[in-house]
């Protein structure tokens, strides 16, 4: 089964050696019988049709989706064309919010700030340890989603859209170490310092990132009419 990956921002310079976004989406969903193919959507590169691959997965990214980029608009109808098509998308971060935003949900930069570092969600009664790291988030819901994740702070944290779209927020492909690198080349002067510190000092606790990989993985894998 081929997975497409659609590449919707890169990491940062000082932490790219250990691998971009897609590198990371593959390490996550190994060993579950997948292949990986990569456009770089935020460079506008796309596939000629939702059926280029058997399902796709959109990573995070720096960028927010009601910003003025312009592979947004295209990668939104991306999403609502693989909807029509019944062709399986999942969405992490961005992936989660721009899936959103294409099918009439809102996302918003969430004026109560930050969400960083290991924490815990709430998968329909399963509590959950995942990496976080967005300011942006879902504050209203497109219509047909099932809300299937929430924080305190994050109320739409996850949702799955029938057999056709599972997303969550956190981020179970961030390793502690790229998550620590990133609280320093992007948290600092950016994220309240005792928020980060706080954040920092949680790294290393257990964390349930391959519940996530499995999940994401039967559902692509389901079978579909």
């Amino acid at each position: 089964m081929l997975i497409g990956i659609l590449q919707t921002g890169y990491a940062p310079d000082a932490l790219r050696e250990a691998g971009d976004y897609p590198d990371m989406f593959e390490r996550l969903l190994e060993g579950h019988g997948f292949d990986f193919h990569t456009w770089r959507v935020v460079d506008n590169e796309f596939p000629e049709s939702v059926k280029d691959a058997d399902g796709w997965l959109i990573t995070g990214s720096k960028h927010g989706v009601y910003e003025d980029h312009a592979f947004i608009a295209p990668l939104e109808q991306f999403v609502r064309d693989a909807f029509a098509a019944r062709v399986p998308v999942a969405g992490i971060c961005f992936g989660h919010q721009i899936m959103a935003s294409a099918l009439g949900g809102r996302v918003e930069k969430y004026a109560g700030g930050w969400s960083v570092g290991p924490t815990e969600y709430d998968f329909e009664g399963e509590r959950l340890t995942l990496n976080a790291w967005h300011q942006d988030q879902v504050t209203a819901p497109p219509p047909g989603a099932r809300t299937i994740a929430s924080t305190p702070f994050c109320a739409y944290a996850g949702f799955a859209y029938d057999d056709r779209g599972l997303s969550v927020q956190p981020h179970p492909e961030f390793s502690d170490a790229f998550l620590g690198g990133l609280i320093d080349t992007r948290g600092r002067g950016a994220v309240p310092e005792g928020q980060l510190d706080a954040a920092k000092a949680r790294l290393g606790q257990p964390n349930d990132s391959a519940r996530i990989a499995a999940r994401i993985a039967e559902f692509f894998r389901q079978k579909r009419d």
